[in-house]
């Protein structure tokens, strides 16, 4: 079955929603609120200011996504492109979805010379999550994410 990686369009906005709710109950047992998730993935779509989403399909279906941030760096005068939304539909995974995913944004920054690096959150205990990005060559950073977060999007 050949894969094909394509950037989004409006019309996906419901599935990457649904994608994003998904992977956040299956990593983190969080139950995202979905007008809130939908209004989220319509507004990154609408302004690629925000980022960017790529979703890869399978005979004509969407099986996998991941979305794209950016981070400017000064230390660096460039841009890191931060992976995140990552989901593979369970039916697919394990067939090179993701690193399919991954190696097309590879290649997409490596065009931009104003980006120098592309990162991912993983959460801690998520050890074949880890194991993979090690394997497409990504390696732990020393530092930990913190926040102050104010907006609940849970239900």
């Amino acid at each position: 079955m050949p894969l094909m990686i394509r950037p989004v369009c409006a019309a996906d906005a419901d599935i990457v929603a649904d994608f994003n709710a998904r992977m956040a109950l299956e990593t983190e047992n969080k139950h995202l609120e979905p007008d809130t998730v939908r209004a989220g993935v319509a507004a990154m779509i609408a302004d690629p200011a925000k980022g960017f989403y790529f979703v890869a399909e399978i005979e004509g279906a969407i099986v996998g996504q991941l979305g794209v941030t950016r981070e400017w760096s000064d230390w660096r005068n460039g841009d890191f492109w931060w992976i995140q939304s990552v989901y593979v539909t369970p039916h697919a995974r394990r067939q090179g979805v993701f690193a399919s995913l991954y190696r097309h944004v590879l290649q997409a920054a490596l065009t931009h010379s104003h980006v120098i690096g592309v990162r991912l959150y993983v959460e801690h205990d998520n050890h074949a999550a880890q194991a993979t990005y090690k394997k497409m060559g990504m390696a732990m950073t020393s530092y930990q994410v913190m926040e102050a977060c104010w907006i609940n999007a849970f239900e």
